[in-house]
This record gives structure tokens, C-alpha cells and sequence, in this order.
């Protein structure tokens, strides 16, 4: 089996420094990832953190895909230009959706209670908002992908705070770290390309643009914040 070099390790542990890591670095702790299994325990806290992480993201990802799925139900139809952009945007919430999902039975971390009404009050924002207009769809977008793509910077940081001393690179290393980090990276990278696509399909037209963009912030910041702990 493979095992990487210190050489390979000390460049792994500085390509984490930075929120955003270089697609070759990307690539190499992928590897490491796909080629190796954690070794080294995380601490309590470590673990709790962890465990948080997986279980607000798995109930995110999965309001996102109903958000999206109501969007599509409503627009793409009556709207034919929208429908191959609205399948693209959702197909990626499903692949988030369903990367979570396989990393909450990975580690056994429990879903969020919440779960049955975040499904049913997600399908609702993606419909109504679509039933308003296109582009309030498309402010309901821009808003909830705000969110998430800060939601997701603030993880990113976290993390790197939580194990800045580099004790999960040390040895064999803990790739499950890695793991979750390359993939709240390329998932936030994915939520900011739905926002672009959202303002470019005329998000700000919406009307009334204000009193949806932040009605809908304020009720995903309360659903991050109650599937944390929930």
C-alpha cells in the first residue's frame, strides 16, 4: 500500500492552511484519502465538532435539494429556459445531499430531529417563491446561497482553528479530517457558482427583492442553528 513521504505530509498540512487549497494539493490529499483510513482518535471535542459538522450540513444539503426540487416543479415547464440550469443546480444538491448522507452512516452521527420539517418547509420556499415569480426563485437562491457559502466559510475556519496543531498530518495522519474538509470546500465552491447563477438570472429584479432575500436568510440562519444542536 502507499504511504505517503514526510515530504508529502508537510505539504498536505500546509495546502489546509488556507481556506481554498490549490487543485494539485486537492488532488494529493484526495489520494491520501482514498488510499489510507484514519489512525489517530480525534479528542472529545474533536469528535463533537465533528459530529456537528456532518449532522447540520446532512440537513442543509437536504433543504437545498427540496428547495431545489420545488423551484424545478414549478418553472420548468412554464419556463423552458430555466430548466436546464434548474436540473444542473439540483442534480448538485443531490450529490451533496447524498455525499452527507453517506458520511453520517459512515461515522454514526445521528440526523437532525428537524429533518421531517426542514423536508416539507423547503419544498414549500422553492415552490412559493417559483409560484411568485422566476426571479423571486432566483432571489430565493441568491439568499439561501449566501448563507450556506458563509455557513460553509465559517466551518472551514473552525476546522482549521480546531486542529492547528496539525496533530491529524503527524504520522499516519486522521484523513477523515481531510475528508470533510475537501468536501465542505468543493460543496461551498458549488453553493457561491449557484448565487453567480442566480443573480445572473435576474435575482434582483425580484419584487419585493428585500423583504424576500432576507426573510429567507433569517430562516436558514435559524434552521443552521437549531440543526446544530436539534
Amino acid at each position: 500500500m502507499f504511504k505517503p513521504n514526510n515530504k508529502m505530509l508537510n505539504s498536505a498540512a500546509l495546502s489546509l492552511d488556507a481556506i481554498v487549497t490549490p487543485f494539485s494539493k486537492k488532488q494529493e490529499i484526495l489520494n491520501m484519502i482514498k488510499n489510507h483510513t484514519p489512525v489517530k482518535p480525534l479528542t472529545k471535542d474533536q469528535r463533537a465538532y465533528f459530529n456537528r459538522v456532518i449532522r447540520v450540513d446532512q440537513a442543509g444539503e437536504l433543504g437545498a435539494n427540496y428547495i431545489y426540487a420545488g423551484q424545478y416543479y414549478i418553472l420548468s415547464n412554464k419556463y423552458p429556459h430555466l430548466k436546464e440550469i434548474l436540473q444542473h443546480m439540483w442534480d448538485q444538491e443531490i450529490h451533496h445531499h447524498s455525499t452527507f448522507n453517506k458520511l453520517q452512516l459512515k461515522h454514526g452521527v445521528r440526523p437532525s430531529l428537524i429533518t421531517p420539517i426542514w423536508t416539507v418547509g423547503a419544498f414549500a420556499m422553492g415552490a412559493g417563491t417559483a409560484l411568485i415569480s422566476p426571479q423571486a426563485a432566483m432571489a430565493c437562491t441568491e439568499a439561501v446561497e449566501t448563507v450556506i457559502g458563509g455557513h460553509y466559510n465559517d466551518q472551514l475556519r473552525v476546522l482549521d482553528k480546531l486542529f492547528k496543531d496539525r496533530e491529524l498530518i503527524d504520522g499516519e495522519g486522521n484523513y477523515e479530517i481531510n475528508e470533510i474538509i475537501e468536501t465542505i470546500k468543493q460543496f461551498r465552491d458549488d453553493e457561491l457558482e449557484h448565487l453567480e447563477t442566480a443573480i445572473k438570472y435576474d435575482s434582483k429584479d425580484a419584487v419585493p427583492y428585500m423583504v424576500l432575500t432576507e426573510t429567507i436568510k433569517m430562516i436558514c440562519r435559524v434552521a443552521i442553528f437549531a440543526a446544530e444542536r436539534v
